[in-house]
């Protein structure tokens, strides 16, 4: 069962007042203070509010728990199944100490299908029709280690979340594993557990 982050946190970004001095400083000009102008300064002070932030937020307030994940020895029947059963579109691979050594998406299983540049499933339901790809019974006898990408990019649960996304931009990935104190799967972020979050609500 995983437990959602959008169930665990109730941030509301406060803006200080160092947060308005930093955005008056980041906008040119004198400031007659007009509704469109203390819209402007909000707007600039919020930001500057998320990245600091960001930067006190630990992964751990922010992840998701309860981890599904696979082992490396596990058929991929059984992978595929669990991405299915739990709505998710990829997972992380631990070995036989709990750490995380790979992960595993829907591309690695269409990569080896030979459907690599899939974007939706009739794609793939056209390909396998037009016997172009989507030879699924070829991998029916791997396990995760077959086909996980490796090494597994990983964070400590005490890292800022701001490296989470540093790593989201640089690595061009959508989950990163959470290791506990003991290098152990302690949780996932995603790109979708830091943007669902109310760190980036910005209401106006």
């Amino acid at each position: 069962m995983r437990d959602s982050s959008s169930d665990k946190i109730s941030y509301c970004v406060s803006i200080n007042d160092e947060d308005v001095f930093e955005a008056m400083k980041s906008i040119n000009g004198y400031l007659d203070i007009t509704p469109e102008d203390f819209k402007e300064v909000y707007l600039a002070a919020y930001k500057h509010a998320i990245g600091r932030v960001t930067k006190s937020v630990a992964v751990k307030e922010v992840m998701t728990v309860g981890v599904v994940f696979a082992t490396v020895d596990m058929p991929l029947t059984e992978v595929a199944d669990r991405l299915s059963e739990n709505a998710i579109s990829g997972l992380p691979v631990v070995d036989d100490r709990g750490r995380p050594v790979g992960v595993i998406s829907e591309k690695d299983f269409l990569s080896r299908m030979g459907v690599e540049h899939a974007l939706t499933f009739m794609s793939v339901v056209a390909l396998c029709l037009r016997g172009r790809g989507c030879d699924a019974m070829q991998i029916k006898e791997l396990t995760a280690k077959d086909i996980m990408a490796t090494p597994a990019v990983c964070l400590s649960e005490n890292a800022p979340i701001h490296e989470a996304v540093s790593l989201f931009v640089s690595k061009k990935i959508n989950r990163i594993p959470a290791l506990s104190s003991e290098g152990k799967l302690s949780g996932i972020i995603t790109r979708g557990d830091i943007f669902r979050s109310p760190l980036f609500q910005i209401n106006v």
